[in-house]
């Protein structure tokens, strides 16, 4: 019965229960029940998954300390087109490699083949970050034991930083003073930083040599001139060794054809000459833009320096293996010799073996008419040269990925 408060007064039979004697329970109890082992039962799987991925709970990995005879460096901007293949020769010769990219303009493609490559523990592994957070920065150096940085993480095409100049100083000039930072506070003693020529603007007098004055014309320039400043400035009270390398116009794919290069659609416009080749060759766009024909040039286009992405990434190991401490290397990786873009034009045609449709357009905005390079220092300095250097064969060999992977590397 009921009292006048409305309270039940009859007590109820309290009874021990076991587990199998669930179903005598009254229905609010036994719910009750099943939510807190369910629970426990998520706690319990969610402990083991932190435990699994803590390092407080397991051996130290091979990334987060140094081993003798083992170089580990860090490659930014690795999952990119030339950052991909400088990380690809580094793991041939048996570097330990971490990669870190925000894949904003790399591809998560190469990474996945270069883990297919070199599956083995403490070889490889790829960190997605992006450089322009200071948090992530900081936790990449501190659980990494790196002993060299190989800086390529950059925008980096000429006519997009005319249009976007402030996108290009964040994230070329003020990524690489976070990760010049850290490297000083992580002590890490080697930096290969990746530049361009570009820093140079429209030289008087060609061939460039490193002497030759920076006068960069256009954003693109402006910002790696500026993270060049920044990198000179620190090395004069520092003991880090240093290599710059101001490089041309880069060509080509791995010999091997495992990697290639696949801009994002979006960026295609933009992008090499070499990509809307190919893309002209295959159908995807109508024919091929060449923009600039009055240049005071000998067929009017503009003249550069083009260089296999395979000699470039041997460039970096050269100079990453005679980098020496409080001493500050600068270098241009360039063939020595000019060639039009009509030049091009032509021997793309011959590598695809299709008639590409041409259209000749006005200037684009930030270019230069003349730009090739004297490598005379990197020869006597790094004993570094360019060995691809036919133009037809460079683009042979990238049009053969081209085709295999049409769609770039979600072809695989």
């Amino acid at each position: 019965m009921l009292n006048s408060s409305g309270i039940r007064t009859q007590r109820r039979n309290l009874r021990p229960f076991s587990l199998g004697e669930m179903d005598h329970l009254e229905p609010k109890t036994k719910n009750n029940l099943t939510g807190k082992l369910l629970l426990v039962a998520s706690l319990l799987i969610l402990a083991i998954i932190v435990i699994n991925q803590s390092s407080s709970f397991t051996s130290p990995s091979a990334f987060s300390q140094r081993e003798e005879g083992v170089t580990h460096v860090l490659v930014t901007g690795g999952a990119g087109y030339i950052g991909s293949h400088a990380a690809l020769r580094l793991l041939r010769d048996s570097y330990r490699v971490t990669i870190v990219d925000n894949l904003s303009r790399g591809n998560l493609g190469a990474v996945k083949v270069l883990q297919r490559l070199f599956p083995q523990t403490g070889r490889l592994q790829f960190i997605y970050a992006d450089l322009g957070d200071p948090k992530a920065v900081e936790k990449i150096f501190s659980e990494n034991a790196f002993d060299a940085v190989m800086h390529f993480a950059a925008v980096a095409y000429v006519g997009e930083s005319t249009l976007y100049p402030l996108k290009y100083y964040h994230n070329i000039t003020s990524n690489t003073l976070g990760v010049l930072e850290a490297m000083a506070r992580h002590k890490v003693k080697k930096l290969i930083y990746s530049s361009t020529c570009a820093t140079y603007g429209e030289p008087e007098k060609m061939p460039i040599t490193e002497d030759t004055p920076q006068v960069p014309i256009n954003p693109y320039g402006k910002a790696k001139k500026m993270a060049e400043d920044m990198i000179l400035d620190f090395s004069k009270n520092s003991d880090m060794a240093v290599m710059i390398l101001r490089y041309f116009n880069v060509i080509g794919s791995d010999p091997g054809g495992r990697l290639g290069e696949a801009p994002r659609p979006e960026l295609r416009e933009q992008g090499r000459i070499s990509g809307a080749c190919f893309d002209a060759a295959r159908g995807f766009i109508p024919g091929l833009q060449v923009k600039g024909t009055d240049y005071k040039t000998s067929d009017g286009t503009c003249i550069r320096d083009y260089i296999d992405v395979t000699d470039l990434v041997d460039a970096h190991v050269k100079a990453l293996e005679k980098a020496q401490p409080q001493k500050v290397g600068i270098y241009n990786v360039g063939t020595g010799k000019g060639r039009s873009v009509k030049e091009f034009v032509e021997a793309c045609k011959k590598a695809t073996g299709v008639e590409i449709k041409v259209d000749f357009l006005p200037r684009r905005p930030g270019d230069y008419a003349e730009v090739y390079s004297d490598p005379t220092k990197i020869l006597r300095d790094l004993n570094w040269t360019a060995r691809f250097t036919n133009l037809q064969d460079s683009l042979q060999v990238a049009w053969r990925w081209q085709k295999i992977h049409p769609h770039g590397y979600d072809s695989y």
